[in-house]
Order: structure tokens, then C-alpha cells, then sequence
């Protein structure tokens, strides 16, 4: 089956956490499912690790066609990776608390690693949910401050919504965040 919707990938412009983004998209590569990366300036950034990736859009740009009405139809997913560039620009990023909360009313999948998660809580999406994040106390406190019911595991799915704590679970997020947009099981344990 042909699926001509991209995933949405937002990363922080400096310090996202390499292995959350390049794992999850070697599984989407995988896959066939086309993506897209997005930032708050478009360009080429460095990953914590070293590693590069360039967003061809930004969060702002994306915003304005998600308003106009015509950017929902070119989406199936929504994804934002962490590491500690996340809380940097991500965690207070208004105008991408309302492209979270365009998804969640499409009712498409969201996932959100490591430090990002926080993004999911603050844009109101996951109140009531199971959700995970990155062991820091801080992120912890504003999970649980949004009412997200916050898990200690690696990976915690609560229906659309799909959160991981860090870049060892990378790749099992890579493959549930492929899952919830193809919508059907591809990979079994």
C-alpha cells in the first residue's frame, strides 16, 4: 500500500539527541514513510553527538499552512525528538503547542522522546494519559504539573500518543511511532 502522508519531525536547532532522530528514521526509511524535518530556522544542525540533520522548514512556516488549512493534508504523523536542545527551544515554544494540538484534533499519532514529552504535557494533549520522559527531575515535575500520568519505562503508548525516555529506547520508539502511522503491527517481539 502506497502511503503519500510525511511524518512531521521537529528537532531542536543545536543538541537534539542524534540517536533519537537517526534511528526512528532509518525505521521509517524502512518502512517507506516519507518525512519531513522542521526546526525553529531552517538549516543544517548539529546533532549532541555530532551528527547532522537538516530541517527544511520551520516550526512557524509549518504553523501558517496547518491555519491556512491546507497543511493537514500532507501529514500523518507528528514526532519531535529530544535531547537537551529540547528544553532550550522546544519546551517553550508556543506556536508548536498549537501544531501539537492540530494533530491531536486530527487525531493522528504523536510521539515525543527523551525531554520532548514535556512539549506533548504543556500543549495540553496528554492530561490523563500514561506517558514517559526523560528521568530528570525537572521534566518529571512538569509531566506530572500538566497531569500527564508519567511511567518510569522506556516506552509508554496510550492510544495516538507514543513516548519514550532517552536514546536507548530509540529504536523501540522508531518502531511504535512506524506502527501508529501505517496503522498495523510490523514488528513483533
Amino acid at each position: 500500500m502506497e502511503y503519500s502522508k510525511k511524518m512531521l519531525i521537529v528537532i531542536a536547532p543545536e543538541n537534539f539527541r542524534d540517536e533519537e532522530l537517526f534511528e526512528p528514521l532509518g525505521i521509517l526509511e524502512e518502512n517507506r514513510i516519507e518525512y519531513e524535518i522542521i526546526s525553529t530556522d531552517k538549516g543544517r544542525f548539529r546533532g549532541m553527538l555530532g551528527g547532522y540533520a537538516t530541517a527544511t522548514e520551520t516550526i512557524s512556516g509549518i504553523l501558517q499552512l496547518l491555519e491556512g488549512g491546507k497543511g493537514m493534508k500532507h501529514y500523518g504523523g507528528l514526532m519531535i525528538v529530544g535531547g537537551s536542545g529540547s528544553k532550550d527551544y522546544l519546551w517553550g515554544n508556543e506556536e508548536l503547542y498549537t501544531i501539537v494540538r492540530y494533530f491531536d484534533k486530527a487525531k493522528m499519532p504523536i510521539g515525543a522522546i527523551c525531554l520532548s514529552p514535556v512539549v506533548l504535557a504543556r500543549a495540553g494533549v496528554i492530561a490523563g494519559r500514561h506517558a514517559t520522559v526523560w528521568p530528570d527531575k525537572e521534566a518529571v515535575r512538569e509531566m506530572e504539573k500538566h497531569k500527564a500520568i508519567y511511567e518510569n519505562k522506556p516506552f509508554v503508548s496510550d492510544g495516538r500518543f507514543i513516548t519514550a525516555n532517552g536514546p536507548t529506547a530509540a529504536t523501540e520508539f522508531g518502531k511504535r511511532i512506524a506502527e501508529a502511522f501505517l496503522g498495523e503491527v510490523i514488528y513483533t517481539d
